[in-house]
């Protein structure tokens, strides 16, 4: 058992020395996908079905999960509509001992041998919830062989298990920031965030950055729910966003930055009065689209370069071999729900989260 984890780790070693060297196969025209989304409460064990196969269909390298997995305050819809507790449904101590796992079951298992990516976001830590306790349940996914071993890479003594992590994928750096409370970023992830950085900036097989985390960074068109939530996160969202204009702007590295929180569709998040007049624009999107209860769009919103409330879907981004990537909003369809997971909750449920799954009236 123990050789061959060491071999896992050898061998997840191995690839990402490759992916650094930005050497690994890529599609017969150069491009690659992955998909992007977040907040997958309320209907998460419909919508991300659906999303798992749009992965498939468009043979994704990996998924990323921005964040906000169940209600964790009351028991989601999706979960009272599961044949098992139609009958009864389940108390909230039930509820709290069920729905990680739940989350796993019903939203991770549909994307199979695609690589998942679980990010943290604010309703992970409403308590009874905690970081260490979603260190636990998702350890599997957070020390994955690939995150393990560039965490060797970027430092050869860290064997500490985080909520932020950081892979490199054929020269792009990805990065998952935790700012799932009011107290972060903390100094502790800002020092590891700029230490990392500072690397990938430095190294020529690096020609892009894309930053991930549930809400979006400072003075966006989204500011009323972000970072600018807490003091604190205001400065350090500044921070980030500082750190990010002087990859691109001095190191010329290609940024992106992808984000939730809010439950809805956006793209261009980042064009506003205060960062044009503070530095520059960042290219960013708002995808909470994965099942959450959906809300209006902001004020504002006018300055984007697209929108889209009372919608699911993801982002597909197609990285070309330049580095530059796009991105391209997949929306989710209601005849999109895969046949079994329509079995499973019924047609007038399933109906119901495309229909009434929303603060829009």
């Amino acid at each position: 058992m123990v050789s061959r984890l060491i071999l896992a780790i050898a061998l997840a070693s191995l690839f990402v020395l490759a992916a650094q060297r930005g050497d690994t196969q890529q599609t017969a025209s150069g491009t690659w996908h992955f998909v992007a989304s977040g907040d997958s409460r309320n209907c998460g064990d419909v919508v991300m079905p659906g999303i798992a196969e749009t992965a498939k269909k468009n043979q994704a390298a990996f998924y990323w999960h921005l964040g906000d997995l169940r209600a964790t305050y009351t028991v989601d819809e999706d979960i009272l509509h599961q044949p098992e507790y139609l009958a009864r449904p389940p108390t909230m101590d039930e509820y709290l001992n069920i729905e990680w796992q739940d989350y796993i079951d019903s939203q991770i298992a549909p994307f199979g041998s695609i690589p998942f990516f679980v990010g943290i976001g604010n309703h992970e830590v409403i308590p009874p919830k905690t970081r260490e306790g979603f260190l636990l349940q998702f350890a599997d996914w957070l020390n994955s062989p690939v995150l393990r071993a560039q965490r060797m890479l970027d430092h050869p003594e860290d064997h500490i298990l985080r909520t932020y992590f950081h892979w490199i994928d054929r020269g792009v750096a990805f990065y998952y920031l935790d700012n799932a409370s009011g107290e972060q970023f903390d100094g502790t992830q800002l020092a590891w965030f700029e230490t990392v950085l500072e690397k990938d900036l430095a190294n020529p097989g690096v020609k892009t950055i894309v930053v991930g985390m549930h809400k979006a960074l400072s003075e966006s068109i989204s500011r009323g729910h972000s970072m600018n939530e807490s003091p604190t996160g205001t400065d350090s969202g500044r921070r980030v966003y500082i750190d990010l204009l002087r990859a691109q702007n001095l190191r010329h590295k290609y940024v992106y930055v992808l984000q939730s929180h809010s439950h809805y569709y956006m793209d261009g998040i980042f064009n506003t009065d205060y960062w044009r007049q503070n530095g520059g624009v960042l290219s960013g999107w708002i995808v909470g689209t994965a099942g959450a209860q959906r809300y209006a769009l902001p004020p504002g919103t006018s300055d984007a370069h697209g929108a889209a409330s009372n919608v699911y879907g993801s982002v597909l981004a197609t990285v070309k071999p330049s580095g530059e990537i796009s991105f391209e909003f997949e929306k989710l369809e209601e005849n999109d729900i895969p046949a079994a997971v329509t079995s499973r909750y019924g047609r007038d449920f399933v109906h119901w989260c495309f229909a009434e799954n929303t603060q829009i009236r």
